[in-house]
């Protein structure tokens, strides 16, 4: 049956009202970036206004953002990596071998919050002497982007058929040899989705590094606070700086959001 009109007009108000609640912020920032600072103040200039690229200037070169761009870059895509690395193994190892209560550490690492464990770890790491270093990034990152991998790959393994990988144990191979040659080959779609989601989440990250990154290692969602000051606010600055983050986000997701949907949705109907 066609849906009736009423309900087609409701849809197309309902999703209109989502796109454009989505939208409109992300454009007044584009916007605001390109302003000066009285412009922004100026309500008579919120659509025709001078276009002006110094906010860009300002953050790209006074600000020193190419230093944090590399931080930001650095610290997402090794704690990736590394999460890939660890994390991989572990979740063939508790889908084939039926590890629950592993999976259930697993499961409570994703819901423990993360704040929870910024004091204890900046007691542990400062007697370290290992605050405001890369490595202490790193690894505060991977505690969201490591049980990410494990949960998504979890299911992705337990999605894909065991009888290929039985096959190969009879022809010889050990476990390992059949993950390595068989399991992840076929398991590209959802390492990628995994890899992708775990960059993204370790870009985006802001507490962690807040609090164990220091003035050559802060990342770019601890640098934008520079534009934040005790008696006024570099509103161009700050929304500069804001689009230097949020559009590289933008444009990976925009190019890879196909593969992570994929990715998801064949470890849900595989099998």
């Amino acid at each position: 049956m066609k849906p009736s009109l009423a309900y087609r007009v409701f849809r197309v108000v309902a999703l209109t009202v989502v796109v454009l609640s989505l939208v409109a912020p992300l454009v007044w920032m584009v916007a605001a970036s390109l302003k000066t600072n009285v412009d922004i103040y100026d309500s008579s200039k919120a659509l025709a206004f001078s276009p002006t690229l110094d906010n860009y200037g300002k953050v790209l070169q006074q600000a020193n953002y190419i230093q944090f761009i590399f931080n930001s870059f650095w610290v997402a895509f090794v704690a990736t990596v590394a999460s890939l690395i660890l994390g991989l193994p572990a979740a063939y190892s508790m889908s084939r071998f039926n590890m629950r209560k592993s999976a259930l550490v697993v499961l409570m690492a994703r819901i423990i919050p993360g704040v929870s464990l910024l004091v204890p770890w900046y007691y542990v790491f400062s007697n370290l002497r290992m605050v405001g270093g890369y490595e202490v990034l790193i690894i505060s990152h991977m505690f969201v982007s490591l049980p990410l991998v494990v949960y998504i790959m979890m299911g992705y393994f337990d999605s894909l058929p065991t009888e290929l990988e039985e096959a190969a144990l009879v022809d010889g191979l050990t476990h390992i040899g059949a993950f390595r040659r068989i399991t992840l080959p076929l398991s590209v779609p959802g390492i990628a989705t995994a890899g992708i989601l775990s960059f993204i989440f370790s870009w985006n990250n802001f507490m962690f590094a807040l609090v164990l990154s220091d003035a050559n290692t802060k990342t770019l969602p601890v640098a934008i606070f520079d534009f934040v000051g005790y008696a006024s606010i570099d509103w161009g600055g700050l929304m500069a700086a804001t689009t230097v983050v949020t559009l590289p986000i933008m444009v990976i997701a925009l190019f890879v959001q196909k593969y992570v949907v994929s990715g998801l949705t064949a470890g849900a109907t595989k099998g």
